[in-house]
């Protein structure tokens, strides 16, 4: 039996996966030991761990509710990163994938947990070096959190193309805008979670596939998103770790203009209908970004993806004002209406350079120094 806890609702969390490179030719490299000790050695109280391969490193803030005070954490956490970072010499980078490393190159962290999913998932292991921003939305209780996980479900498509930022991946460009779901979806347990109608049915769920040994904890489901019952929370674990930290809030506070307008209007439509298109329109969203189309559920049709985020962003607006977050709404919108894409300035900078080490190196510059 998982018991939800509560949480204020509409507090936020953001979790970022980070690449490590080196300073010469900006490859992935393993230095995650050296920058955690490095880490250990200053009194700092943030939250920075090792992730499943050794070229990467986790950070993730506290609990909040103003966007504004988020930022401020991510550019302290992110000082102290770089700080650590230059004494080793090593670079650090956003973007969901690096566009050159060979994943035969990684070694999985000395960590149990991913020692288990190495010897579980064999190579998939490894291919999972690849980088996302998870977004945590607090919820006052389980039945809540699966309404809100199903809503949201429905906007997978905008956080793929908002935060696209992996078009390259093992030294080629894919001809997507994110290749890392890729590496996701290979999971067994990945997709979306199945259509339950509220926390008694999730934990009868959860309850089956304990008993037939499938998995041990919520760690083991791989879905974009999810309930954490633990924090008291719903995760969105689709978006790309974005190029530039600014990106990162404006993510966690559309997530939040959404999750109000599903728990302030008391939505409750979780049918079959909703599932439907969601595997087409996800694809949609990593082939195409801004250029694709999704189809609504029931009999809406077909829409362009840029056409129905900048009806959703204005259908927030009251929700926007009533969170202060009317700046967040305009820079997101001003985001989709310029159609800026991290995936097109990372090929914009390749096509520029012929480079894909020159690329990361930008990549990176941008990452640590917003340059």
């Amino acid at each position: 039996m998982l018991e939800f806890t509560n949480s204020p609702p509409l507090t936020l969390g953001i979790e970022l996966e980070l690449m490590i490179v080196n300073r010469h030719d900006y490859n992935l490299t393993r230095g995650s030991d050296d920058l955690l000790s490095l880490l250990d050695r200053r009194n700092h109280g943030f939250d920075i761990k090792p992730e499943i391969t050794q070229g990467m490193i986790e950070t993730a803030t506290g609990i909040h509710d103003n966007l504004g005070e988020m930022y401020k954490e991510l550019c302290a956490i992110r000082g102290l990163l770089n700080q650590c970072a230059e004494k080793l010499n090593l670079g650090l980078a956003g973007g969901g994938a690096h566009p050159f490393q060979r994943w035969g190159e990684q070694r999985i962290y000395p960590k149990e947990r991913y020692r288990l999913v190495s010897e579980l998932y064999g190579y998939l292991a490894k291919q999972f070096t690849v980088f996302g921003q998870h977004i945590h939305i607090g919820c006052p209780d389980g039945d809540s959190a699966v309404r809100l996980t199903h809503f949201l479900s429905r906007y997978i498509p905008h956080f793929i193309a908002l935060s696209a930022s992996s078009p390259f991946y093992q030294g080629a460009d894919t001809l997507f805008q994110t290749s890392r779901l890729s590496s996701v979806n290979a999971f067994p347990l990945s997709g979306c979670m199945p259509l339950v109608q509220n926390w008694a049915a999730f934990n009868q769920y959860f309850g089956q596939m304990h008993a037939l040994g499938i998995v041990a904890s919520m760690k083991d489901f791989y879905w974009d998103i999810r309930p954490k019952p633990e924090f008291g929370t719903v995760e969105i674990r689709i978006c790309d770790t974005p190029v530039s930290l600014g990106l990162a809030p404006l993510l966690a506070g559309y997530a939040r203009m959404l999750a109000h307008h599903c728990l302030a209007t008391g939505w409750d439509r979780i049918e079959p209908a909703l599932y439907l298109p969601y595997t087409y329109n996800r694809f949609q969203a990593c082939r195409f970004g801004l250029d694709g189309d999704i189809i609504l559920s029931g009999d809406q049709g077909r829409i362009s993806l840029l056409e129905d985020m900048l009806t959703t962003l204005d259908r927030l607006t009251d929700d926007a004002r009533a969170l202060g977050l009317e700046d967040c709404q305009r820079q997101l919108r001003e985001r989709v209406v310029k159609r800026h894409s991290d995936s097109e300035w990372l090929r914009a900078h390749y096509a520029a350079s012929g480079s894909l080490s020159d690329t990361v190196r930008r990549q990176s510059e941008r990452w640590m120094y917003d340059a």
